[in-house]
């Protein structure tokens, strides 16, 4: 949705404009395009594998700014940088093609890999941390609650009956123990029986909701008046989080009613798109009502 993200962040030249998933570059290169020789761009990722192809991508590029940081930090990182007001924000939440892509990173459940799932690779806590360790209603409610999952207490069932056996170290292996848990007729019906549990993993180990709700008002604050907050979400979860915010916000007015999703033409393109929900909000200069 890159031409729906630039119009909404309404991109001018000489503007000053965060990524704050920059991932492999692609919304950067384009915001890059509109901003002109007196632009800034400030990228900030998690993944320092991301941050090094989004260097590639975007080469010495003087108006670049690229910064391994989570976006929970966004105010410590913008005041090392001596930034106070920003243009606009842009969030593209969630697993990136190029994370998924990589098998080794172990978020997809196609592949047989290590159960890993950090953003981060230095971070402590790994997939196979929480399958291996966390106590059967713990589990039950991971999955449950970041994954919307209706077999979550029957799925913790099952792991914690499997790795008494032996430890869960693969995404492989786990694939297997959640197909053996989610009765047969279930299983042939909707998205991939592993998706959820893979989803509400990832959001624990990365700590993904809590990071958002700590960066969004951060965000905002630094917006100039007039400036714009942009993200997209990839589930129900995040959406419904960002909606709240704009709503709960006396400092930002929806920019969208409803949320923007992909065109046809895109998710026949972009199949990983097809979940995508775009909102966007606006600064405003008296927060008590008026422009």
């Amino acid at each position: 949705m890159v031409k729906e993200v630039l119009a909404y962040l309404a991109v001018k030249p000489g503007g000053l404009y965060v990524d704050c998933t920059v991932g492999g570059g692609g919304h950067a290169a384009a915001i890059l395009a509109l901003i002109g020789n007196e632009g800034r761009l400030i990228g900030l990722d998690r993944d320092p594998e991301a941050l090094s192809f989004a260097r590639e991508r975007l080469g010495s590029d003087p108006r670049v700014h690229l910064v391994h940081a989570s976006f929970a930090d966004l105010a410590e990182v913008l005041a090392g940088l001596g930034v106070k007001e920003v243009d606009g924000v842009l969030y593209d939440l969630g697993v990136s093609s190029y994370q998924l892509d990589r098998p080794e990173r172990g978020f997809t459940y196609r592949e047989d890999a290590p159960l890993d799932m950090r953003f981060d690779p230095s971070s402590p806590i790994t997939a196979a941390d929480l399958v291996n360790r966390l106590e059967e209603e713990e589990l039950a409610r991971i999955i449950r609650e970041f994954g919307e999952e209706r077999w979550a207490k029957r799925i913790a069932r099952f792991i914690v009956r499997a790795r008494a056996r032996r430890p869960i170290l693969t995404t492989g292996q786990l694939v297997e123990i959640i197909k053996e848990a989610i009765p047969a007729p279930a299983r042939r019906r909707g998205p991939h029986p592993a998706r959820r549990t893979f989803q509400a993993l990832r959001i624990a180990v990365n700590q993904e909701l809590e990071a958002l709700k700590a960066s969004l008002p951060q965000a905002a604050d630094h917006l100039k008046p007039g400036g714009r907050l942009v993200v997209l979400s990839y589930h129900s979860l995040e959406d419904r989080l960002v909606k709240e915010f704009f709503r709960r916000s006396p400092y930002l007015r929806p920019l969208t009613k409803k949320p923007l999703t992909p065109s046809p033409e895109e998710m026949e393109r972009n199949p990983r798109a097809s979940s995508c929900k775009l909102r966007a909000a606006e600064k405003i200069l008296n927060p008590e009502g008026g422009e």
